[in-house]
């Protein structure tokens, strides 16, 4: 049977993970969040950090967006950390601290797919409900031979409803977490390894030569790339720095001022005019790259004296500690680590 052959490899392989075996809801939940689109290895740390600031979801709750955001640095897409904390204060203010137990009502809160609501569903609850990921929808096209696109409509319906079909019903969190690994480590793109998988005998595309083949992915959209400058403004040993609006890309984070297309000396200090920034000649603070889902950032960054720095709700001057205190993306790592050494009194240099 499937579900046995799976589960007794699962019982054999499983990594040890801080949240394996977990059944608190609350945490369950955290480290689902946590995995999306991020590593197995890189979540281990920030999961265990988060949840001694937060241990509970009532703290999660209380907490002020920017310390989940700082804490969230460097784990990327952080519409998953403002989303968890929307619905931290929904689950303590609304439904007495504790998660719904089904999929239905956690599909309900700010933030929770398909994906999560499956997985919590299953491992803190034990709801037969398939938790469909990037690694499921691999493993069941291969199961099933789908040929279809994975990424129409109708043929998601069919994996999920073969894979319905296959969950354990004693064990739907191990089941889920079972298929998971075996994609993680048995059932890789492009060349699956099928002599080591325990549940090759059960495989269409196996039986058939299709391993490699399948799934049918649809096409990779273009990245479109745009080209940033960003400015390092300093006086007084502090720098200046803006809030990002809440929403869409990196909302609520604090970076450097930076702007498209100028990415000159003469260009970036037209554009810090328009802020009511003055400031005189430029010298360059190196360039990056930052490659986001669907973007690319070039930047360039200049350094630059400010006869002033404003101060607004969503524009500071900042010293040293208070840079370190604020929630920045990793795209502004370099320039992050060119204005610390220019604080501490060693200039940066491109």
């Amino acid at each position: 049977m499937f579900s046995q052959d799976l589960l007794a490899w699962h019982d054999r392989n499983a990594r040890d993970l801080p949240w394996r075996g977990e059944r608190d809801p609350y945490r369950i939940w955290i480290s689902e969040i946590m995995l999306q689109q991020t590593t197995t290895q890189t979540v281990k740390g920030y999961y265990e950090r988060f949840l001694a600031a937060f241990p509970t979801v009532e703290a999660l709750a209380d907490a002020p967006e920017q310390a989940v955001l700082k804490l969230w640095e460097g784990l990327g897409y952080y519409s998953r950390a403002r989303n968890m904390h929307r619905a931290a204060k929904r689950v303590a203010r609304e439904l007495g601290g504790r998660l719904p137990d089904t999929a239905e009502g956690l599909r309900a809160l700010p933030g929770v797919g398909e994906y999560t609501a499956g997985a919590v569903a299953s491992m803190a609850y034990g709801r037969r409900e398939l938790a469909m990921d990037g690694n499921l929808v691999r493993v069941l096209a291969r199961l099933t031979a789908e040929s279809g696109c994975v990424g129409e409509a109708a043929v998601k319906r069919r994996l999920r409803a073969a894979g319905a079909a296959l969950i354990d019903a004693d064990r739907p969190g191990d089941f889920n977490q079972a298929m998971m690994g075996l994609g993680r480590l048995v059932c890789l793109p492009g060349r699956p390894k099928c002599e080591a998988c325990p549940v090759a005998a059960h495989c269409a595309a196996h039986a058939r030569g299709l391993a490699g083949q399948l799934p049918v992915m649809p096409p990779k959209a273009a990245k479109r790339t745009e080209r940033r400058g960003v400015a390092l403004v300093f006086r007084g040993g502090r720098v200046l720095v803006r809030r990002r609006p809440a929403g869409g890309l990196l909302g609520g984070l604090w970076e450097f001022p930076n702007f498209p297309d100028a990415t000159d000396e003469a260009s970036l200090a037209e554009c810090l005019e328009e802020l009511g920034v003055s400031v005189g000649a430029g010298r360059r603070a190196g360039a990056a790259s930052h490659v986001f889902t669907h973007l690319v950032w070039k930047m360039e960054g200049w350094i630059f004296a400010a006869n002033a720095l404003p101060e607004a709700e969503d524009l500071r001057a900042v010293d040293a500690a208070g840079l370190a205190a604020l929630p920045m993306p990793t795209a502004m790592r370099c320039f992050r680590g060119a204005a610390e050494r220019e604080l501490a009194g060693r200039p940066a240099s491109p």
